[in-house]
């Protein structure tokens, strides 16, 4: 039995949200700690965070799926957010040079490195498409909708949702959208 959207539209939604964003901060939090742990010389410490942080993102995630956040026939959703990781390389690159241009290349190096991932992610997530669900990949007559923030693209007419819709990815609000084909 899936867990699927059991929270959302009853009492526990509001506490299953909090909870989400709770473990999703808490995910950062341990990266962040393991970060500085090794930056210290503490790698069995470093190590321990980022296991807490693995676990933290397993919870945000079970919240995620109670609120139903991403949709359970998932593949379309999936390929909107290839297009915002292919967007995504371009976006870390930029933020990249601008570090660079203030004088901290040893972040700017890091953003590159990030660039580079956020492409793959892309490749990646194609490649799960091609293999289980290439149909997702044909846009053809269909109408396009980017998000001006991150790139997820929206495929349908996203005038068909409320005024209350946000990017799934960045969380913007509907109106960020526009109209790509």
């Amino acid at each position: 039995m899936s867990l699927h959207g059991k929270a959302k539209g009853t009492k526990l939604e509001k506490i299953t949200e909090m909870m989400a964003q709770g473990e999703a901060n808490g995910t950062m939090m341990y990266y962040a700690l393991a970060r500085l742990a090794k930056e210290q010389g503490l790698d069995d410490v470093a190590k321990e965070f980022v296991v807490l942080a693995n676990q933290e993102a397993v919870h945000a995630g079970f919240f995620a799926t109670l609120n139903g956040k991403v949709p359970n026939n998932f593949w379309n959703f999936v390929r909107g957010v290839m297009a915002a990781e292919y967007s995504g390389e371009t976006t870390v690159k930029n933020y990249a040079d601008k570090f660079r241009a203030e004088g901290l290349a040893d972040a700017a190096d890091e953003l590159e490195i990030f660039a580079k991932q956020e492409g793959h992610h892309g490749v990646a997530l194609k490649k799960m498409l091609e293999k289980h669900s290439p149909e997702s990949l044909d846009t053809t007559g269909k109408k396009i909708y980017v998000c001006g923030c991150c790139g997820f693209e929206y495929v349908g007419d996203i005038e068909n949702e409320g005024e209350d819709f946000v990017c799934p990815v960045c969380g913007m609000a509907k109106k960020v959208f526009k109209l790509k084909q």
